[in-house]
């Protein structure tokens, strides 16, 4: 009985670290997240690589976000705003390493606002424009940020749509990039995303 009650601690402690090991936000993991059809994505960077997991429960954001990585919406953006304990920011068209008008086109898009999960670390939310040109707090169709602390002050604010499951190591290090006085970076980041197989 010893025996097994060990086993069942260690096998415990070890998927512990294995969470803490692939940089799995512990924040994120705490909140009631859906994700029974896992959607998962591989964001490369010159500054390393992270995946991204999208919510179930955020439809319309899942399936938006799906069509613009299956389109190369994201392939050759760089992040185009970047604010230290705070947030990383890309799917701007006008930071394309090289124009698009096919692509470029879809930038401008609105979805319908899902507020629903709170922004903790590794979060992913839609940006939008403000309450006054804005009410409804439609997401931006194009734009995301990723939350580089537990920023629950957005909450009930943004629509969250998904979270990095690994990774956050680098988004850390993007974070560091020198900037300019409108947080734009001086140094680009480039972003190509891939759907990402576990297998």
């Amino acid at each position: 009985m010893r025996y097994l009650i060990g086993l069942i601690l260690a096998l415990q402690i070890w998927g512990l670290m294995g969470c803490v090991k692939r940089g799995v936000p512990n924040s994120a993991q705490s909140d009631s997240l859906k994700t029974s059809t896992r959607s998962k994505y591989l964001v490369e960077t010159a500054k390393g690589t992270f995946i991204i997991e999208l919510f179930d429960d955020t439809p319309a954001h899942k399936r938006n976000f799906e069509m613009l990585v299956e389109r190369g919406y994201y392939n050759d953006l760089a992040f185009h705003r970047v604010v230290p304990e705070l947030i990383v920011q890309a799917g701007d068209s006008r930071f394309r390493s090289v124009p698009n008008p096919s692509l470029d086109s879809l930038d401008n898009r609105t979805l319908p606002a899902e507020i629903k999960h709170s922004h903790f670390r590794g979060t992913v939310a839609a940006a939008r424009k403000d309450d006054k040109e804005n009410p409804q707090r439609a997401s931006s169709a194009s734009q995301f940020y990723i939350n580089l602390n537990d920023n629950r002050f957005y909450d009930g604010n943004y629509t969250v749509f998904g979270r990095v499951i690994a990774g956050m190591e680098t988004l850390d290090k993007i974070a560091k990039v020198e900037r300019d006085a409108n947080n734009v970076p001086l140094e680009r980041v480039w972003i190509k995303i891939y759907p990402y197989d576990e297998k």
